[in-house]
């Protein structure tokens, strides 16, 4: 009897996946419309390119309808003239993570797009642009194609891989075998924290060799490359932070005047680390956290203050790889990774010392060398 009841259920069971089963259930694909119109920018519209990170153009176009009513996502596709786009230049997703009929790319994008199809650094050329629409795994093109002309940036088309400062101004002095090492912080930038002696000549090399490229400015705006045995002398012995960007020639000085501990429980800096060279700040003082309701306070973090275009600005380091607990003694070298912040707060981006530096005398020693990641130490006397 209870074998017949279990198959009873059984084929019950059965006959009703099969009568449920419809085509309903059956995976289909949506259908999304082409970009009819592109407003913005104008067929044919002329743009000069400049050297800033901030710089873009405004790219805009009729939304696409889909077959479920759910919102398509964009990319912006860039060509030679006369392409198809099946091996676009470039390609990007529009804003608001693909789901906005707009997009803002940035002058850096518009110039990598014209260096590629075929315009040469400093010169105008043509490109084309399209959008595709998709929905799931179906993607349409729009049947609009508009031109942009281009006023490139004045970059390089050899880019190095690898760049150093070298001479009788710089640490490293004059053996190319000493050159001090920038570091690479994305393709073709470079970054390094370094004294330069006024009045004394140095130089940037893509390699310790005595035949590298040799790079320069006259100006400290615009990066050249020398064909000749050429250099530079800044007018004041300082600390700088240099950035060069080879992908649009150009050059930064900000001068470090000086590197602070930033107690954020005080939000004030506790005492000044003083340059040691090579890209190292140390200074030794006592730490006492402070005392609240619910314990010890131990936030910290370093405070910059630097000399841009004759203007004092502050800025801050802070931690890489955000960190709410104190580190200990298995702790992994990346929790004392920095790196500068974008804004000046008290708590943002902080630390935690180790219980045993407080009250304690402690050196603390910040680290800004090319070669290597960009860290901290922190030892109890």
């Amino acid at each position: 009897m209870k074998r017949n009841f279990i198959f009873i259920w059984l084929s019950a069971l059965l006959a009703c996946f099969g009568a449920c089963k419809t085509d309903d259930m059956n995976y289909t694909d949506v259908q999304v419309t082409a970009v009819n119109s592109l407003f913005e920018p104008l067929d044919n519209k002329s743009v000069k390119l400049v050297s800033s990170s901030t710089a873009s153009l405004f790219f805009e176009w009729e939304a696409a309808l889909s077959e479920d009513g759910g919102a398509p996502l964009y990319e912006v596709l860039f060509d030679k003239v006369g392409g198809d786009f099946s091996k676009p230049l470039y390609k990007l997703m529009s804003n608001n993570n693909g789901f906005a009929n707009n997009a803002y790319v940035t002058h850096k994008v518009l110039n990598a797009v014209a260096i590629s199809s075929g315009v040469n650094p400093g010169e105008s050329g043509e490109v084309q642009w399209t959008v595709v629409s998709s929905r799931g795994i179906n993607r349409v093109q729009s049947a609009v194609v508009r031109k942009l002309n281009i006023s490139s940036l004045e970059g390089f088309a050899d880019i190095p891989d690898e760049l150093y400062v070298s001479g009788e101004g710089s640490e490293g002095g004059t053996a190319v075998a000493t050159a001090l090492p920038f570091k690479q912080t994305a393709t073709g930038e470079f970054e390094i924290y370094t004294r330069l002696e006024a009045g004394k000549s140095y130089v940037f090399l893509d390699r310790k060799d005595v035949n590298a490229r040799r790079f320069f400015t006259d100006d400290q705006v615009k990066l050249k490359e020398a064909s000749e045995e050429t250099s530079m002398q800044v007018s004041q012995t300082g600390v700088y932070r240099i950035l060069l960007d080879f992908n649009v020639a150009t050059v930064s000085f900000t001068e470090i005047r000086s590197i602070g501990l930033w107690f954020s429980p005080e939000n004030k800096i506790l005492f000044n680390l003083p340059y040691q060279g090579k890209g190292i700040w140390s200074g030794t003082g006592v730490v006492t956290f402070r005392q609240e309701g619910w314990g010890r306070d131990e936030r910290y973090k370093f405070q910059l203050s630097t000399l841009v275009n004759g203007n004092t600005v502050v800025q801050q380091f802070g931690a890489k790889n955000p960190t709410d607990s104190r580190p200990t003694a298995a702790s992994d070298p990346s929790y004392y990774h920095l790196k500068l912040l974008n804004a000046v707060t008290q708590w943002d981006d902080k630390w935690k010392f180790d219980g045993a530096v407080d009250g304690k005398s402690t050196t603390i020693s910040v680290i800004l060398q090319g070669d290597k990641e960009y860290t901290h130490t922190v030892k109890v006397n």
